[in-house]
């Protein structure tokens, strides 16, 4: 059977005392024998389970058009009361005999729905009878399962008059009641769900109320199973801008979507816990939550405790809480407060002081009072969320607006609740995205940086290192929090590239140095225009700090110092304190629409059911008409919705159809289990029917093979995340390239091997542990002592903003003065002693000779380094002693490096040129012997190249050369680039397994990474400012939006590999798009519709590509190119020429060159095809 989507309601129950008791209790309270009600034990009564109705279809399944998942069932009533008197009225009254037998039947529940603490959580503070009418309340509940699902419950509590038969009269035809004798019980609606629609289901059981008030005992059971069998048929709205509504009386309620398919479902007011707390303590429990304590909160309100440990877990999304979380505990379940994990719970703040004395090592948070305090302490000893994140969080967190009535003070009084309610929902709305702007760019700023220390390929984190690029006072929360499952959790969806809330804002607030750095410089090093901020004793990688858009209380980095603001102080100034909650992280704000469902019909009748499906699908049907095809996110949605609907009310076919839809509107919302399901249950008729509809036949073989692929497809486990160790024992070589790819230091698998080498040199071929860790320290050791360095403003005027110093020599003299030799990537420059002066050495480019050489001292010559710079007469000469043959090795090699990366024009030979020269350095350092230079000659790259091969470049290149990059560089080893696509300010380049990588076209840097498919692409295209398309080995043409960066649209009409792309406009200005596969299927596609217009298939060998002439489309093959008319009629076909036929030649491209026109009137058009043997032909047609 088809799996069904789940729905708004997994479960009503209706809990209360039983009525034996409630007549007991009523006969002791005629007596007068009570001082105090005494606490009752709370029952369940009654069990509401969709569906709740069906119909035995011809394939012997039962279908029940719900909204509710088949489970395996298991009994819970009949067994629980077998032995009782077959009385479920809770009102002391007698029942009638159907309705006692309907009640003792074996209802069964779900197989994961457990219901036997339910009564206590209904009631967490037992359940005690009243002598009057109390007004109705209500609290929310929280299950998990053993696997950490969760379940979710709201609560409605309300009394009904206990009334005895016996003694009651019949005057003037109704019942009346003493009123000496009146007595009240309660009892709790619950409904369940597997979905956090807290307000949603609140509104809903207020509905309820009304309609149970005036309801008689009889019709009670009947209006219950009405109420749950109307939830049944409420379809959850997709991910994305589409809310569902639907109108219960007196209210409309709206389900609200979750805004992306892995975000959260929010429908709770998401400003409670900044009206219960201050924004320091709010900060001090989030702190605690990041650390993983064990956390009880208390408050009077059991409605209050779920609601604000809900929106705190929702303040760390993506980040989610992997402990036991049980926000609700009743009296008896106090014992779970001993559990030895970290947890979060709640409990009555009655039992504050029981639970303080008698417990340890908790922190209990007071809500009524707002207060945080340990149960051994009154003062919370832990590590704090660090200053610059939590300053910037309070300062955005002031400006918020919280008080409704306060924003809405100048509108006037609504006279409709169904108005007045929408009102307050979209300003609550509102409020919610500015906190969860807020409490997301928090996160951002606690562990930006953090993807800088992974290695993606062994699915390594760098703690050690990332812990050094944190500040000294920030360094214990980080040490606890890097601990934690939380973060392991986060880590994970990091090494696993995932999309999320995280990953979006941590791009879009990145500063332009940071990500034009991007990954591509080895090794790490801060330039010197941000260490001279608060020298090292405060550095803490100001790209890893707040950035300029993060928020105007920090100081402005990328200003210089006197322009920045001072230390932020304690007591800040009001204007820096209210500021537009948004800055720095506004995003498009995209219309959210709803979509009311139609009024419910009789519920429990099946063709009530099945015709008001029908309406429904009109309903979408109508709306997906009206809506534009630009608007391709909220046709998705429609037809998402529609494919629900389709496929609970039994059409199968058509559900597959409007989920099919999804891939030319967003393929990241296709339920992709849900469809395999539909297409497993299709009966034979409705095979056969889906082989004559051409889409639903693509999608089943494309599941198909999608299937076969999963089942041969090996996979790394993406589930672990490790950290990085050093090793315990002797390495080989593959050993040794993961150990240092694992480390960080270096990713390029030639580079390694040559470091191989080197410390290899005079042993045998393998590195030992403490070998790798003496080198290991002394790479970091100069990295730190790099860091140290704290050059003064007369220096820093001198060098680029962008320069590091990565090398400082001893002091030494030299031909220009006492001082230190500095080296960055730029140039060598000499540091004077005393009064720290700058004198320039030589910038690499305009070095003309390096060579070690000797200077006399008294009766010896010690060794020196001599440099002829270009434009000066007098050589510089630094007495460097036992460093000079290091300085000599490094200084070529960099020299090499500028030399390689002027003629190449790509900068990148001088990054690899400088993470030479400090594995030189960290080689000879962990050596030390007298083998070591030599050693670390093996590591001297491009200056073996400049000597041995120059590498030069053809004059034709270097003179129209502007720039070149390597798209592999980030990658462990090199790969083919497969297609370039130009697109106005940026190059896009795919390469091997749908690799798609994005650069900046001014500075060269990259600036996206995307992954296309796994298969190889073959073309691209832009079609319009939004779209670029994506032909793939896979025979999928993916669709790129260029704004949001994401590919979430795919046609799928082709049956193989599409190898060309091309675009035209036709005469009525609409753009069409021309594709071709590899079998000669050639299609036209509405580029607003992404429907086909045309398509059909020439016979050839292999389709290469397809270009738009005038009137005409020029197609290449293995053996032919074609001409042929729009209709697909062959108008001219080129053969290969004969003296390459029988050869292995074949056309691999063709070139069309503009138009010319004659003066005779005739027009050439001059095509250039090139052959797999490197052949090129000019034909003129």
């Amino acid at each position: 059977m088809a799996e069904v989507p789940s729905g708004l309601l997994e479960a009503c129950v209706v809990v209360g005392a039983s009525s034996d008791k409630l007549r007991d209790v009523y006969q002791l309270h005629q007596q007068n024998k009570f001082v105090e009600f005494p606490l009752l034990d709370a029952e369940v009564l009654q069990v509401h389970i969709p569906p709740f109705v069906s119909k035995e279809a011809n394939s012997g399944h039962v279908i029940g058009p719900s909204f509710s998942r088949v489970q395996r069932r298991r009994s819970f009533i009949k067994k629980k009361r077998r032995d009782r008197a077959p009385d479920l009225t809770h009102n002391g009254g007698a029942a009638n005999h159907s309705e006692v037998s309907s009640a003792t039947e074996d209802i069964s529940v779900p197989k994961d729905l457990d219901l036997i603490a339910l009564p206590q959580l209904c009631f967490p503070g037992g359940l005690q009878l009243a002598n009057e009418l109390r007004e109705d309340a209500y609290h929310f509940l929280v299950f998990t399962d053993l696997l950490g699902n969760r379940t979710h419950g709201v609560v409605a509590q309300c009394y009904r008059a206990v009334q005895s038969y016996q003694e009651a009269a019949l005057q003037n035809g109704h019942r009346w009641i003493s009123s000496k004798c009146r007595l009240f019980s309660p009892f709790a609606v619950c409904v369940i769900s597997k979905f956090p629609y807290y307000n949603a289901l609140r509104d809903c059981l207020s509905c309820l109320l009304v309609q149970l008030r005036p309801a008689r005992q009889a019709d009670l059971a009947e209006t219950m199973k009405e109420f749950s069998a109307k939830l049944s048929l409420v379809p959850l709205p997709p991910p994305g801008q589409l809310h569902v509504s639907f109108s219960l009386r007196p209210l409309l309620v709206v389900l609200p979507s979750r805004e992306d398919h892995d975000g959260p479902i929010i429908d709770v007011d998401l400003h409670l816990p900044l009206l219960c707390f201050s924004h320091t303590t709010l900060l001090q429990i989030l702190s605690c939550l990041l650390q993983e304590q064990r956390l009880v909160f208390f408050s009077s309100d059991w409605a209050r405790l779920t609601l604000v440990a809900e929106c705190l877990l929702l303040y760390l999304q993506p980040l989610t809480w992997q402990h036991p979380y049980v926000p609700v505990l009743s009296r008896g379940m106090l014992d779970f407060l001993m559990a030895p994990t970290a947890f979060l719970m709640g409990c009555h703040i009655s039992h504050f002081e029981e639970v303080a004395a008698e417990t340890e090592d908790l922190i209990l948070v007071n809500m009524d009072d707002g207060i945080i305090q340990s149960s051994w302490a009154d003062v919370i000893d832990l590590a704090a969320i660090p200053l610059t994140a939590a300053e910037c969080f309070i300062s955005r967190a002031e400006s918020l607006q919280l008080h409704y009535d306060l924003e809405q003070c100048h509108l006037g009084s609504a006279t409709d609740a169904i108005a007045l309610q929408a009102q307050r929902r979209v300003w609550q709305g509102r409020l919610n995205k500015q906190i969860q702007n807020i409490c997301l760019e928090l996160l951002v700023n606690i562990f930006r940086g953090v993807q800088d220390f992974l290695n993606h390929e062994h699915r390594v984190f760098n703690s050690e290192e990332f812990l050094r690029t944190r500040e000294p006072a920030d360094q214990p929360f980080y040490k606890k929090v890097l601990d934690t499952h939380i973060f392991h959790s986060f880590l994970r969806d990091r090494l696993n590239r995932k999309q999320d809330s995280f990953s979006r804002m941590e791009q879009r607030t990145r500063n332009v140095a940071h990500r034009n750095r991007g990954v591509t410089e080895s090794p790490r090093r801060p330039p010197m225009s941000e260490l001279s901020w608060n020298g090292y004793s405060s550095y803490a990688s100001p790209d890893n700090r707040l950035s300029k858009r993060l928020g105007a209380s920090m100081p402005n980095l990328d200003q210089p110092s006197h322009e920045s603001l001072t230390a932020i102080s304690p007591v800040r100034p009001a204007s820096l304190r209210k500021m537009t909650p948004d800055i720095g992280l506004k995003c498009p704000q995209k219309a959210v629409m709803v979509f009311r469902l139609p009024e419910f019909p009789p519920p429990l009748a099946y063709h009530y059911v099945q015709n008001y499906y029908s309406e429904m699908v009109a309903s979408l049907g109508k709306a997906i008409s009206a809506t534009s095809p630009d608007e391709s996110a909220l046709l998705a949605r429609y037809h998402y919705l529609r494919g629900l609907v389709n496929t609970v009310s039994n059409r199968r076919l058509d559900a597959l159809e409007d989920f099919q839809g999804l891939y030319k509107t967003d393929s990241d919302i296709f339920p992709l289990q849900m469809v395999k399901s539909l297409v497993d249950s299709l009966p034979e008729a409705d095979h056969l029917q889906a082989d004559r509809r051409p889409e639903l036949k693509r999608l089943i073989v494309r599941l198909k093979r999608d299937q076969e692929r999963e089942r041969y497809d090996t996979k790394h486990e993406e589930g672990t995340v490790k950290r990085f160790q050093l090793p315990k024992k002797y390495m080989q070589l593959d050993e040794f390239v993961k150990c240092v790819q694992e480390s960080g230091m270096v990713k390029d698998q030639g580079t390694i091997y040559r470091l191989f080498d080197a410390l290899t040199v005079g042993h045998q071929k393998q590195v030992g542990p403490e070998l790798f860790r003496v080198f290991y320290t002394i790479w970091k050791e100069t990295e730190a002592e790099a860091q140290e360095v704290c050059l003064p403003a007369s220096v820093l005027e001198h060098i680029e903003p962008s320069e590091c110093v990565f090398k400082l020599s001893s002091s030494v003299k030299t031909s220009r003065g006492v001082g230190k030799l500095a080296m960055t990537q730029r140039r060598l420059f000499l540091l004077t002693d005393g009064r720290p002066g700058y004198v320039e050495v030589a910038q690499y480019r305009d070095l003309e000779e390096v060579k070690v050489s000797s200077a006399p001292f008294l009766l010896l010559r010690i060794p020196s380094l001599k440099l002829r710079v270009r434009g000066r007469k007098e050589a510089f000469e630094a007495n460097l002693k036992t460093e000079t043959e290091l300085w000599n090795l490094m200084v070529k090699e960099m020299w090499a490096g500028r030399d390689m990366a002027d003629q190449h024009k790509d900068p990148q030979y001088m990054q690899q040129a400088l993470t030479n020269a400090l594995l030189m350095d960290a080689v000879v350092g962990s050596l030390q012997s007298n083998k070591a230079t030599y050693a670390a000659s093996k590591l001297a790259h491009f200056d073996r190249i400049k000597m041995e091969v120059p590498m030069m470049v053809p004059r034709t290149t270097a003179e129209t050369l502007k720039h070149k990059i390597n798209p592999s560089l980030e990658l462990a080893a090199p790969r083919a680039i497969d297609v370039l696509l130009y697109t106005p300010g940026q190059l896009w380049v795919s390469v091997s397994g749908g690799k798609v990588m994005v650069f900046d076209a001014s500075s060269w840097s990259l600036t996206h990474t995307c992954q296309v498919g796994n298969a190889r692409l073959n073309c691209m295209l832009a079609v319009d400012k939004d779209q670029v398309w994506m032909g793939s080995e896979d025979s999928v043409i993916y669709i790129i939006s260029m704004v949001a960066m994401v590919c979430n649209r795919q046609l799928t009409d082709h049956r193989s590999e599409v190898t060309g792309l091309a675009l035209e406009t036709d005469k009525y200005s609409q753009k069409v798009a021309y594709s071709c596969s590899t079998e000669g299927t050639v299609m036209a596609w509405d580029v607003s519709t992404l429907q086909v217009k045309k398509n059909f298939r020439l016979s050839c060998d292999r389709l290469h590509s397809v270009h738009c002439s005038s009137v005409t489309l020029w197609c290449c093959s293995r053996d032919s190119i074609m001409e042929v008319w729009r209709n697909g009629s062959l108008k001219h076909r080129l053969n290969l020429p004969e003296q390459h036929k029988g050869s292995a030649a074949t056309f691999s491209a063709v070139l069309l060159l503009p138009e010319v026109r004659h003066t005779h009137t005739h027009t050439h058009t001059h095509d250039i095809i090139s052959y797999e043997d490197n052949c090129l032909e000019i034909w003129t047609i």
